[in-house]
């Protein structure tokens, strides 16, 4: 027997050729697993199994992933489904659900139900028909474009350093090397904020996630989503040109958060592990060169860095117990240039920090938000996200360097130059997500280097960059249990595993001296598994028990003062803040909220001066430029993945508003 599933439209989705020997699945559970996918699973894989924003659940990328290892799908349903409340649901629905979805694929019921842990009756129905999974060629190693960077195009290395008085200009992902998310811009004022209007606005035109950060050089706005770049208009939002990937691997996690520029070039990552050479001027690609292992669970999400002839990047994947890195790659063609291991090979420095008393995979130190850079001292400043497995903290005893720990390394070596953990041995998934702004501060008399960091965890902390001891800590979203350790009991605990700051951080406004930062209030409940059901499955995320995410979430934007970390002031949001801060030479904190609102505040004060309905919520970038002595702000609005929606998703579009004339 052959099935045939298409979709309204009468596209095939997926044909195999099913074995005459019925299913160890009864009608019944069939029936009911239909009911029960529609109500706890529909949302996220949509009706078909492929029309909704998480991965299909058909089709042969399905089969690539899941064939070989059948038993550990049926583990992954049961342990992380529905996301955010895996273990939720009765054994004898998700065996109903299971089920379902093998009809789905084309398989009989029969007359012997499903069962819990039927481990060999699921092993025989997965496998295609072949008997063994389908094998895509091995993706190219590297690919050469057919463009190349034009001579003479911008912009250079000086400009790059100078990129924090660029009033014209935004140069990198957080706005210069140093990530103030500063602009010495003062046209728009608390006073006229209520003038501002939309000048234009841009359909992206690819339904993805759409955590971008704009970049804006020379008139023109770069943009990104999982698998297309465009450049616009910066100033009516016309499109310019269009690069559309093509995955050649498995893609992990799809999601893009920007692009990195000099010298004509345009350097991204892609979801299937490689690094993309882009011409800014025509939209070309000039090379592709594949640096990241999906098959390992590497996946690039993070906006690159260009200093010299260096690309600097870091793999996303810490709950794929991916080996996380840091890698310099050359701007020409792509070639590695040097690797330091945010998780250290046995018998390397800082191996000393991972016990493990079960001998169980351990890994981690994904990072996946955008890095920091002195270029006056060499020092590059990297965020390195959460150990793996997350929760089971007392399986991997020690400090487990160098995840959730500040590391900064020398920019042109690699080498090492100093770290500090700042949730070491973690058990909550609390991921340091931010190492900036760098900037200086009054200190004791003296005026200090001075380094911001803020993570899942929900704390402020600055550091003094010369004596690497912490000037403060303050919380800025709600802090519960938060010395607890997770173990085998349950725990309510904040911030919850999608708390705290995510992958937008603080900006400095060197005029207010204060330091404005994003932050989520959700809490939940964590509980490790026993610890002989601790076990890794390949492609699935490798937690080490269950959380559930309280039903109840908000946002908040505080302010505090730079140097002594007092807070000034709060605005709450009826959502989690996600989404950019910028703030102003003219006394301006332009946020995004999940609600759909851009708002503007007063710097001083947190006064909303302005609020304007996107339509989508906003979770990524937020950024100022000036053209023609004009001050325009670019929004981006659009759904950011599932975590972060809930009726209203948007559709993924950048506005850019300005004072009315």
């Amino acid at each position: 027997m052959r099935r045939l599933l298409f979709t309204s439209a009468g596209v095939l989705l997926f044909a195999a050729s099913v074995s005459a020997q019925s299913g160890p699945f009864t009608p019944e559970q069939v029936t009911r697993g239909e009911a029960v996918y529609r109500t706890a699973c529909a949302g996220c894989h949509g009706s078909q199994l492929i029309d909704g924003p998480a991965p299909p659940l058909i089709g042969f990328g399905f089969l690539d992933k899941w064939a070989a290892r059948p038993v550990n799908l049926y583990l992954n349903i049961v342990r992380t489904m529905p996301p955010g409340a895996g273990g939720s649901l009765s054994d004898a629905d998700y065996a109903s659900v299971t089920a379902w979805l093998l009809e789905q694929l084309g398989h009989a019921a029969g007359t012997e139900p499903l069962v819990l842990g039927s481990k060999q009756a699921v092993s025989a129905l997965v496998q295609p028909s072949s008997g063994a999974p389908r094998k895509a060629p091995p993706p190219p190693a590297f690919i050469q474009g057919m463009s190349s960077a034009p001579p003479g195009a911008g912009p250079t290395q000086q400009e790059l350093n100078a990129a924090h008085s660029s009033t014209r200009d935004w140069l990198y992902h957080t706005h210069d090397y140093s990530g103030t998310r500063y602009a010495g811009l003062g046209q728009i004022t608390p006073a006229n904020a209520p003038k501002l209007r939309v000048e234009c606005a841009f359909q992206f035109g690819e339904q993805s996630v759409f955590q971008t950060g704009p970049i804006v050089y020379d008139g023109r706005m770069y943009l990104t989503g999982t698998r297309t770049t465009t450049a616009i208009d910066a100033k009516n939002c016309s499109l310019l040109w269009r690069h559309q990937w093509v995955p050649r691997g498995r893609e992990v996690w799809p999601k893009n958060r920007g692009v990195a520029i000099k010298d004509g070039y345009l350097i991204r990552g892609t979801s299937d592990g490689y690094l993309l050479a882009i011409s800014a001027t025509t939209g070309d690609l000039i090379w592709a060169r594949r640096t990241a292992d999906t098959s390992r669970g590497e996946t690039f999400t993070m906006a690159p860095l260009i200093f010299e002839d260096r690309i600097l990047i870091g793999p996303a994947g810490s709950e794929n117990a991916i080996s996380g890195w840091v890698g310099a790659f050359r701007l020409s063609d792509g070639e590695p240039i040097w690797l330091f291991k945010t998780v250290p090979g046995a018998g390397e420095p800082g191996s000393e920090t991972w016990k493990n008393p079960g001998a169980i995979k351990q890994g981690g130190g994904g990072t996946w938000t955008s890095f920091s850079l002195d270029p006056e001292t060499g020092e590059l400043f990297v965020a390195v996200g959460n150990p793996a497995p997350d929760f089971p903290a007392h399986l991997r005893p020690g400090a487990n360097l160098y995840t959730n720990s500040l590391v900064v390394l020398d920019v042109r070596t690699g080498k090492l130059r100093w770290h500090k953990p700042l949730v070491p041995n973690d058990s909550h998934d609390w991921d340091l997500t931010q190492v900036s702004p760098l900037f200086k501060g009054p200190v004791n008399g003296r005026d200090v280097r001075l380094v911001a960091t803020t993570g899942k965890d929900g704390i402020l902390r600055t550091l003094d960059r010369e004596t690497h001891t912490a000037l403060y800590q303050t919380p800025v979203t709600t802090i519960e249990n938060y010395d607890v350790p997770v173990t085998h009991t349950s725990i309510h605990a904040c911030p919850g595993v999608l708390g705290g700051v995510q992958w937008n951080g603080s900006a400095y406004n060197p005029l207010t001296q204060m330091l404005y930062t994003p932050a989520v209030d959700w809490c939940g409940t964590f509980q490790a598994a026993e610890d002989d059901a601790v076990t890794y499955v390949e492609g699935a995320n490798y937690m080490g028990g269950t959380y559930r995410r309280d039903k109840t979430s908000q946002g908040w934007v505080t302010a505090t003062d730079a140097v002594t970390g007092e807070v000034r002031w709060r605005y709450r949001s009826d959502r989690p803040v996600v989404g950019a801060l910028t703030t102003t030479a003219g006394g301006m904190v332009f946020a995004g909220e999940l609600t759909g609102h851009f708002t503007a505040l007063n710097a001083r004060t947190g006064a909303v001066r302005y609020r304007f309905q996107t339509g989508g919520p906003i979770g990524g970038g937020l950024v100022t430029y000036e053209l023609e002595g004009r001050q325009y702000i670019a929004v981006t609005s659009g759904w950011p993945s599932q975590f972060w929606v809930t009726n209203q998703t948007g559709s993924p579009t950048v506005f850019v508003f300005a004072l009315a004339e």
